[in-house]
């Protein structure tokens, strides 16, 4: 039985009472060495005596008789200690073995007939935790007394470095003579061998002393023959050329077998590892020689070029870590590692071409645990192997990284699968270019440049991705804003030249598109043939504009980049050059002469004047967009860039100088430009405290000021332009009075032109005689809109919402100085024909009104007239504010307000002036002003409201359909303010609202008037029942019609929503809310 072996096992590594050693007790050696003596004496003697170890005896001695190096005489009592271990084990495994063939031999024919309820029999190598923990004893005994005291210096961790009961061992080993030292070193290490041929035995041996029994084999089979380090003959012919080669034979045995981290980890530390300060850790680790330091530099470079053998390295190195600094410390010089080539590999080539392809599986690990370590380890490496090594990364890392984004620039249709990029090859090429691009962010030429190369394609994976939901969009605009944050600048806005179509460049296949996978990413696929060419070309300059609109969102988040600034002006610049460039312009807008042409030279040219026009389109559209979406605060960050800018619109207008004077008159946009220029010049100027550096940088404007100075048509602009040089010129100290004035006189002049109205003068002249005479109108409210100008380069000089032409009379459309000017100027500038002027007189006539101004109380016919005029006015800025005029008029002035705006919703405008083919435009204003007055009316609804229902169920009968659901949407807002004053209106309203449901054909008509029951029992809740109780009845019916019949949805969801409000009106009242109060009755 197993369990006597293992008794025998135990008594022999039984320590002895402390009383039976006490009187031997001299030293700790002199101890040790009594135990083991008297427990070898304790197993022969119970070996013999006691019957139930006969069996361990019969099989003992025929493992003695077949063992050539036991000695019944050892001479040593340690070495003769680990005899007796060494034949009690081997004779375990026999014993081990030859009960697995028994059991194997049982357990084959009793398989043939199983039963359900049969369960597998145990094998007999299977061993308990108390058996386990006997042989883990004997094994250690066998190490430390019979293996590791043979190790040559530096081989392998000494004892004395373990344990204090190891240095003890060794000082008692080491204090004999021993000659034959490497024989008994082969011997334990064979036996060990022996025991691991077991798989229940090889698990104890290898767990516990695996980097023992690999030392051993190093110095067994590649320790120098000691003849070259000067030993005798008799020493020479200790170890045969046999014996060495099966030990090699069995080192890379067990190099194969066993778990390759754990492999490499005993490598290192019998490489001796890195040599550090300190006397413990170089004693420990930093003292091995230099044969065993190359054997072990050898095997571990053939781990790690096997399959998987970086994996390998790096689990070995970091296994077991924390995270914190120690650990990222281990994943830089693990990279250091990965990136140095051995000087045992055959060349550089083969190693990283093995050793790339499993960096870059690094970054591909699922497990969070070790995802990120592995993903550092991966990140570092790439990068390192970047800088050093920029050759072989490009050729065997960046370029199989990057692969599928190249394919999708040299895709074709000769492929039989439709898809030239899988949605999981694009997901973790994009994953991956993250990881080591923006997450490693250690930018270098070489790393610039490969991204360099597939950016377009990141860049419309980014326009996709923006089209739906998917993971790839945060890393794809992550990449693109990386790239351009750390280029060189030239570089990046020669990026955002082909990103934004300027270059003319196909980025991806023709034939091929992105399209949505499976698990939210993208693929490539191939594109379906679009046989309408009207919607092909829809099709493509949809996709131009979404890919502007990305590129601005881009360009958006490169919020403290100079960037966008510097690509705006050079996309300004540009424009300059082709309005110098007219010529040509004019060249290719003319028809083409092809009678002196040849076809080739035709085709050519038309080619190149498609080629022309197409770059000057898309470069005014990358500009307008420019200027519509990103804030001037983005575009033009810096001083310096501003200064850019205004060089480059007075540059502008100096190159269109020669232009107008030649053959065409001056185009007001850029007379305006130029202006807006020369007053944005001046407000700069009149800063405080402008220092050298400013003047310096405004020194570029002084060649176009003095070419304005002195060709241009305008002499108030000709002295600015000097004025302004003279200024710049000597630093500031020639300032001429009325600089800044000047400059906004001329920003302001080319604003006259822009919009006259037949109309305004007839009004001017009225009001004119009816009022005292008016100064000088004001300017426009920073908070209106501002006049058309050049939409290219309105934004970045408007901060704060007015140009700076502006500046200085802005104060004068502020609030708080309308009550500082009398009624007669804001009733003249009510009449200026422009919009701004005008819509911001209205509005203060509109405070004064609601204000209780006097002037206004007196003049109130005059301000009504004024507001029902602009109550025609095409644009809706100043029809609103005409109308929140009349809403204020008829909540201060009611009774004669009120009466003059019905009569014109019933019959139309009554203005002689008044434009009668838009009247029912004007009555559906009107009906808007009486619904604003109704909600103000509050208390009074009762009333004031009652000639408004009248007319509002009058106009429930007009022709049009617009005008019926008006006064609808007016009544239902009155009469949720009437309460009981409705009561007598309810059979009325109630006909009126159920015959409208009923018979109605427009649906508009119909939603109207379910809505107004809605507003009816909102308005009313707890009183409903008291107000409507006759016709309630008929108002459920009417909705439950709708519910059943009408074919309009809205107009059945209103219903729902008044049948809810019915609802709740309905539960209030039978089942009221309970409260606990007293009442206190009077009685008679």
């Amino acid at each position: 039985m197993t369990s006597g072996f293992l008794a025998a096992i135990r008594i022999l590594t039984k320590p002895l009472d402390e009383a039976s050693v006490r009187d031997a007790q001299s030293s700790h050696q002199e101890a040790l060495l009594a135990v083991l003596q008297n427990n070898r004496s304790l197993l022969l003697q119970q070996l013999q005596s006691e019957s139930s170890l006969e069996e361990v005896k019969k099989l003992r001695e025929e493992v003695m008789s077949s063992a050539g190096w036991f000695s019944t005489d050892p001479g040593d009592a340690t070495w003769g200690f680990v005899q007796e271990c060494l034949l009690l084990l081997l004779t375990l495994a026999r014993h081990i073995s030859n009960e697995l063939k028994v059991f194997k031999l049982r357990s084959s024919s009793v398989a043939r007939n199983p039963t359900p309820e049969f369960a597998p029999p145990l094998p007999p190598d299977v061993l308990s935790v108390t058996q386990q923990k006997t042989l883990r004893a004997a094994l250690q005994f066998v190490v430390s007394l019979g293996l590791c005291p043979y190790l040559a210096s530096g081989v392998g961790v000494p004892l004395s470095c373990r344990s204090a009961f190891g240095a003890m061992v060794e000082k008692l080993v080491r204090g004999g003579a021993v000659s034959a030292g490497g024989r008994r070193l082969l011997t334990t290490t064979n036996v060990l061998l022996q025991l691991a041929e077991l798989s229940s035995l090889a698990t104890l041996v290898f767990t516990q002393h695996l980097g023992d029994v690999m030392a051993a084999l190093c110095q067994l089979g590649y320790q120098p023959p000691r003849g070259q380090r000067g030993g005798t003959e008799e020493e020479e012919k200790e170890l045969s050329a046999e014996e060495r080669g099966t030990c090699r034979a069995a080192l890379k045995s067990i190099l194969g077998k066993v778990y390759q981290p754990i492999v490499i980890k005993q490598l290192l530390i019998l490489q001796g590892g890195a040599r550090q300060s300190g006397a413990g850790s170089r004693a420990a680790l930093g003292s091995a020689p230099a044969w065993l330091r190359r054997l072990c530099g050898q095997l571990l470079s053939e781990r790690l070029v096997q399959p998987n053998g970086v994996q390998a390295v790096v689990r070995a190195v970091l296994e077991g870590g924390t995270g914190g600094e120690s650990d990222w410390r281990k994943c830089d010089g693990v990279a250091r590692i990965l990136v140095a080539c051995p000087q045992q590999s055959t060349s550089a080539d083969s190693y990283y071409r093995q050793v790339c392809p499993q960096i870059l599986q690094l970054l591909h690990f699922k497990d969070k645990l070790a995802a990120q370590q592995f993903q550092l380890v991966a990140t570092r490496a790439a990068l390192s192997m970047v800088q050093e090594k920029p050759s072989f990364a490009h050729q065997y890392l960046l370029t199989p990284l990057l692969q599928p984004l190249h394919r999708c620039t040299t895709a074709s249709n000769e492929s039989r699968d439709p898809a030239a990029v899988e949605e999981w090859e694009l997901t973790r090429c994009v994953e991956d270019v993250y990881k080591i691009w923006v997450v490693g962010n250690s930018p270098s030429a070489s790393l610039l440049k490969a991204l360099e190369e597939v950016l377009p394609v990141v860049f419309t994976l980014y326009c996709f991705t923006k089209q739906n939901v998917s993971h790839l969009r945060a890393p794809c605009q992550d990449i693109v804003l990386w790239y351009l944050s750390h280029t060189e600048a030239c570089e990046a806005l020669s990026a955002l030249r082909q990103l934004s179509g300027l270059k003319g460049q196909e980025t991806e296949a023709s034939d091929f598109i992105f399209t949505p996978g499976s698990e939210g990413g993208a693929r490539f696929d191939s594109r379906e043939n679009c046989s309408d060419e009207d919607d092909a070309l829809y099709e493509k300059l949809s996709g131009e504009q979404w890919r502007l609109e990305c590129l601005m969102h881009l360009l958006a988040e490169l919020k403290d980049s100079d960037l966008p600034g510097d690509f705006f002006l050079e996309l300004l610049q540009e424009l300059t050059s082709w309005t110098a460039a007219a010529d040509e312009v004019r060249t290719d807008e003319e028809e083409l002469d092809v009678s002196s042409m040849t076809l080739l030279q035709v085709e050519q040219e038309v080619l190149g004047r498609a080629a022309r026009q197409s770059l000057r389109l898309a470069l005014l559209q990358v500009l307008a967009m420019m200027v519509e979406s990103l804030q001037h605060s983005t575009l033009l960050r810096k001083p310096n860039q501003v200064v850019d800018f205004i060089v480059t619109l007075v540059q502008r207008a100096c190159v269109g100088l020669d232009q107008v004077s030649e053959s065409s008159p001056e185009n007001p946009i850029e007379s305006q430009t130029l202006s807006m220029g020369i007053g944005l010049v001046a407000t700069l100027l009149s800063g405080p405290e402008l220092g050298a550096d400013d003047y310096s940088s405004m020194s570029r404007l002084l060649s176009p000021l003095e070419t304005l100075s002195q060709n241009h048509s305008d002499v108030v602009v000709q002295q600015l332009a000097s004025n302004l040089r003279a200024v710049i010129a000597t630093h500031g100290a020639i300032r001429p009075e009325g600089l800044t004035a000047a400059a906004a006189q001329a920003s302001r002049k080319p604003e006259a032109t822009v919009k006259s109205n037949n109309v305004s003068s007839r009004r001017k002249k009225k009001i004119q005689t009816e009022g005292s005479e008016s100064g000088t109108r004001p300017r426009s409210s920073p908070r209106d809109r501002n006049p058309p100008i050049s939409p290219l380069i309105t934004p970045p000089v408007t901060p704060g919402g007015s140009a700076a032409g502006r500046t200085p009379r802005a104060g004068r459309t502020s609030v708080p100085c309308s009550s500082t000017k009398p009624l007669s100027d804001w009733l003249l500038e009510a009449c200026d024909p422009e919009v701004p002027t005008k819509a911001f007189a209205l509005r203060n006539l509109t405070q004064m009104v609601q204000s209780g101004n006097p002037e206004v109380v007196q003049a109130q016919e005059k301000v009504l007239v004024l507001f029902l005029e602009n109550l025609e006015h095409e644009d809706s800025f100043i029809y609103l504010s005409a109308i929140q005029g009349l809403a204020a008029l008829a909540d201060s002035f009611p009774e004669r307000i009120l009466e003059r705006l019905l009569e014109d919703f019933q019959r139309g405008p009554s203005l002689p002036m008044s434009d009668r083919e838009r009247s029912l435009e004007t009555r559906l204003k009107v009906g808007e002003v009486l619904m604003r007055a109704s909600r103000a009316m509050g208390e009074l609804a009762p009333h004031l409201g009652r000639p408004l229902v009248g007319v509002f169920l009058q106009g429930t009968r007009d022709q049009d359909q617009s005008v019926r659901a008006s006064c609808l949407s007016n009544l239902g807002e009155l009469c949720q303010k009437l309460d009981y004053a409705l009561g007598p209106l309810a059979q009325e309203l109630s006909l009126c609202l159920t015959a409208l449901i009923k018979t109605e054909k427009e649906a508009e008509v119909r939603r109207a008037a379910v809505h107004v029951i809605a507003l009816l029992l909102r308005g009313l809740s707890h009183k409903t029942t008291q107000v409507l109780s006759d016709v309630l009845l008929d108002l459920y019916r009417a909705l439950k019609w709708v519910l059943r019949s009408d074919p309009d949805e809205v107009t059945v969801l209103h219903a729902q929503l008044a049948l809810e409000e019915l609802d709740d009106v309905m539960r209030s009242f039978i089942f009221p809310e309970q409260k606990l109060e007293k009442k206190i009755v009077v009685l008679p």
